[in-house]
């Protein structure tokens, strides 16, 4: 098996924010930001296979503060863990406003994304050369998100049936719902 640096694949990709980004509140659609982030996920999960990479998951992204028009931002992004033929993607965003000089984390994030070839089909992805603690604490956060998102899956595709309503109802109880 072929194994790569995380350096090889690490992305840094700078945009500005213009107004047509805007929402009816005048930020940063949260959704602009996503597709940016899916971007660059793939760049730097195709830097890594040299293969077409496609968006299996989003594992979770937090918005911390909002972006504005006129926003520099700034995602960073390396390959954090790899499986057979998938990859997850750790991404740091950082907004610079050029007026002033203050650098603000908006958010952080995971993709995982999987490698295919040129029929479609799944394709192995090279393994990781891990060079120190901020790299292998990173491939053991990435270990745990495949978990859960695993389990995550198993529950979403069980659709519940093996729980009856009686039970549901009552998982629901202390909730803020009402059930007719």
């Amino acid at each position: 098996m072929q194994y790569k640096e995380v350096s090889d694949s690490e992305t840094t990709y700078t945009e500005l924010m213009i107004p047509s980004y805007a929402n009816f509140g005048g930020k940063v659609h949260g959704g602009i930001i996503l597709s940016l982030l899916d971007k660059v996920a793939y760049i730097c999960a195709s830097k890594h296979s040299h293969q077409y990479c496609v968006t299996v998951a989003v594992e979770g992204v937090e918005f911390k503060s909002p972006v504005e028009v006129g926003d520099l931002v700034e995602i960073k992004a390396s390959v954090n863990y790899v499986g057979r033929t998938t990859m997850i993607v750790g991404m740091r965003v950082e907004c610079f406003k050029p007026q002033n000089g203050i650098v603000r984390h908006t958010n952080s994030c995971y993709f995982t994304m999987a490698a295919k070839d040129d029929l479609g089909n799944l394709v192995e992805v090279p393994g990781l050369i891990l060079s120190n603690d901020t790299e292998l604490r990173r491939f053991c956060e990435g270990k745990f998100i495949r978990k859960i998102s695993q389990e995550k899956r198993e529950i979403l595709k069980s659709n519940l049936t093996n729980i009856t309503r009686k039970e549901m109802e009552a998982d629901c109880k202390e909730e803020r719902c009402q059930i007719k």
